[in-house]
Formats: C-alpha cells, structure tokens, sequence
C-alpha cells in the first residue's frame, strides 16, 4: 500500500487514510439512499438503483484511488439525479431508458472534452458568476423538490403553491430531521446528513408511519436497470439539449469539486494545467465513471464536494478513495434498510445539501448587473420552471444579450457565446422539448 500510492512521498500513513476513507464515505453515504428515492420516480427499479448508485460510487472511487492516486469519493451526483427524474423523465416524458442513454453519450462527449482539454477551455470561459448562479439554482431545485415531497408545500390554484399541512406526519418528521442535519453539522459530526436520515427513519418506524424491511440481506438484482439504456433513442433531437445541460453540469461540478479539494490537500503543483498529470488522470478518472454509471442504471456520477472532510482528517492519496470504493461495495448488503427510508428522511436530507449549495451565491458580483442579473435569471429559473436546462438557458443567453446591449460585448468569452447559441437554437428548432 505504501508503494502503490506513495503514501510516504505525500506524508501520510496507511491508518490516515483508512480513517479519511471513511469519514469520507460516512459523509456522502447518504447517496445511497436518497438516489433510489429520486430515481424510482421515473418507474425504475428501486433496489436495482440501489445497487446500481453503490457500485458505481465503488467503481467511480477506485478508479479515481487508483488511477488518479487523489483521495476524492465519486457517486451519482445530486442535481443531474433530479434533472434526470423530474425534467428528462417526468416533465419532457422521455423513458428512463432513453434518459440513460443520454447520461451515456454525455460521458463520451465528457471524455473527449477532457481528453483534448477543451473542458478546461470551457471552464476559463464560463465567468464566476454565472459558475455560481448554476450550483446555487441547482440547489433550488433540490430544495422544492424536498419541499413538495415532504408535503411542506403543496399545488394551490391561485398562488400554484402554498404551505402545506404542518400537523402532518411527513412535514414535521421532515423540520424535525432537517434540525438534527443542521445541529450535527454544526457540531462538525461526520454524517450528518446520514445520521439525519437514520434517525427519521428509527423514528418513522417507531411511530408505525412507515415499514422496517430489516437491515442487511444479499444484494438484489441490478438486472431491471443493468445495461436497459437506449443510447438510439437518446440520439433523437430532442434530447440533444438535454445532452447539452447533463455536460455543462458535469464539467462545471466535477471539475471545480477537483480543483478545489485537490488544492486543499496539496495535490496541484505550480505551472500550466496540463503539465498537472494528477490533474488530467481525475479528469479523466471522474470522465470514465459516468460512463459505468450510465450502463448500471444511475444519473451521472461525479467528484463529491464531501471528499474535503477526509482530507480534513489527513487524506492525501488514493487510499482514501479506495476505502471509500470498499465501504460503498459492502453497502450493496444494506438494500433492506434503504427499502424502509420514507421521502421524510430523505427529503430533510435534499434540504440541507441546498443550503449548502446555495452558499455559492455569496461569489457572485453583486455590484456589477451584467453579472448578477444573468446570475440571479439561472437560479430562480431552475426552481420556478422545474428545470435546471431552463436556469441554464435562461442565464447563458441573458448573460450574452446583457454584456450586449452594454457594449461590453469583448468581456464575453467564446464559449459563453457558443452555449447560449445553442440554446437559443434549441428554443428555435425544438420549442416544445
């Protein structure tokens, strides 16, 4: 182990990062349960979900321990789940096996612009602020969807939502675990998050609102999801859009999650990006696990922002992430507890991840409008047209139009331009997709 990922040369030790392994995993563990959640919306099989996130989060993380030798845990990422569910699926009307497909041609398009690094063009084109504004919409998104599911806000005919009934079960288990999130949080308890969904659930149980399935039993059959994508029908226009944001998303998520957290641990050294062979090994690591996500049944998996609290406690390696591909591949035994996990447990869950993604607000440049109107135009788009392709058009295209008509017009850069043209096309040709 000490040979393999140079534990010595990075100033670590094999018992560091078995205890930064897991406390990774225990952070980002909660995956597990509220992707089946999101996913099963769109008639897939929950348990195969289940084992389909856990492996591909083992696979995405051991290929990055690996391969990239960095201590960054990879699972289906929150965000392109939702848009996955609630947009390609439910609001368009595509199947989910088209919905895959999609996911599966987004990671080649993904590889490619990573393999010629035209990813990292794109990112050093997408100014600050509009980077900002997509995380922060993202977690908008996420934020009514755990509203609606727990039933703190319902469809009302004239305001279209309202607040729901507060004396119910499900919206006070849901303020109740979102309490417990945020108090262990703050108390920098690893697994928040995760504790907070077992709690809901023990308590769920406790009070006969939902059922106890059991704890642990052989895996179930990832059979229903396994290889089911339609790769020739995502191939249709119509879903080319859809490609288009599922892209977007990852390069910005996966690249700037790298980026950050590869900082903090001192794993980028001095000089042009790609002389950073660390670098370009994640980027194609994160690259190629889409990909195996997308032909065992799961949403795009990506870099998880989660993977700082293990290198808080001394991940400098891929042992790190090797850990964590172990303990997400024993979790494949956990499907019974998942099965018992009511939308009230995962819901308080989907709450604070938005909390924390809308603290990308505070990046944006407030005091110049070119800048914070096409960023505030992302983020409430998303939410209000229950589509994070919407926010993305909706931004892109404001930006350009804005910078425009105020003769700053040379402060965008090409591929803002490229994007928001694509979009503009996409409304043009195909304006009910």
């Amino acid at each position: 182990m000490a040979d393999l990922f140079r534990l010595r040369a990075h100033g670590t030790t094999t018992r560091t990062e078995v205890v930064a392994g897991l406390t990774t995993f225990l952070t980002m563990a909660y995956i597990m349960f509220v992707n089946p959640d999101i996913l099963s919306t769109t008639g897939m099989d929950r348990d195969a979900v289940f084992v389909a996130t856990c492996l591909a989060a083992a696979i995405g993380s051991a290929i990055m321990g690996l391969w990239a030798n960095w201590p960054i845990g990879m699972a289906p990422g929150m965000g392109l789940n939702a848009f996955f569910a609630f947009t390609v699926v439910g609001a368009m009307g595509y199947t989910w096996q088209q919905a895959l497909g999609a996911v599966f041609i987004s990671g080649l398009v993904f590889l490619f612009l990573s393999v010629t690094g035209i990813r990292r063009w794109l990112i050093a084109g997408i100014p600050q602020s509009m980077r900002s504004a997509i995380a922060a919409g993202i977690g908008l998104f996420l934020a009514i969807i755990a509203l609606k599911s727990s039933g703190l806000v319902v469809a009302n005919p004239a305001t279209f939502i309202a607040l729901g009934d507060l004396t119910a079960t499900g919206p006070l288990l849901t303020i109740a675990g979102f309490f417990v999130i945020a108090a262990l949080d703050a108390r920098k308890v690893p697994g928040a998050i995760l504790i907070g969904i077992l709690v809901v659930t023990a308590v769920s149980i406790a009070i006969g609102h939902s059922a106890f399935g059991g704890i642990a039993a052989a895996p179930p059959s990832i059979a229903p999801t396994f290889m089911q994508l339609d790769i020739v029908g995502a191939l249709g226009t119509g879903l080319v859009h859809v490609v288009l944001v599922m892209v977007l998303v990852e390069v910005f998520d996966a690249t700037g999650t790298l980026i950050g957290i590869a900082k903090r641990a001192g794993l980028l050294t001095e000089g042009p990006a790609h002389t950073n062979e660390g670098l370009s090994r994640a980027l194609m690591a994160d690259s190629t696990a889409i990909l195996a996500g997308s032909m065992l049944g799961t949403s795009s998996t990506t870099a998880y922002v989660e993977s700082a609290s293990g290198v808080q406690a001394g991940g400098r390696t891929g042992l790190t992430a090797l850990v964590v591909a172990v303990l997400f591949l024993l979790s494949t035994f956990l499907s019974p507890l998942a099965g018992s996990v009511p939308a009230a447990a995962t819901a308080p869950a989907l709450l604070y991840v938005a909390t924390l993604m809308l603290r990308e607000l505070a990046e944006i440049s407030w005091n110049d409008v070119t800048e914070a109107a096409p960023a505030v135009l992302t983020a409430i788009a998303m939410p209000f047209t229950y589509s994070i392709a919407n926010g993305l058009a909706f931004g892109f295209v404001s930006y350009a139009v804005i910078k425009l008509l105020t003769g700053r017009a040379r402060e965008v850069h090409p591929a803002t331009w490229i994007v928001a043209a694509l979009f503009v096309a996409r409304f043009v040709l195909f304006p009910d997709g």
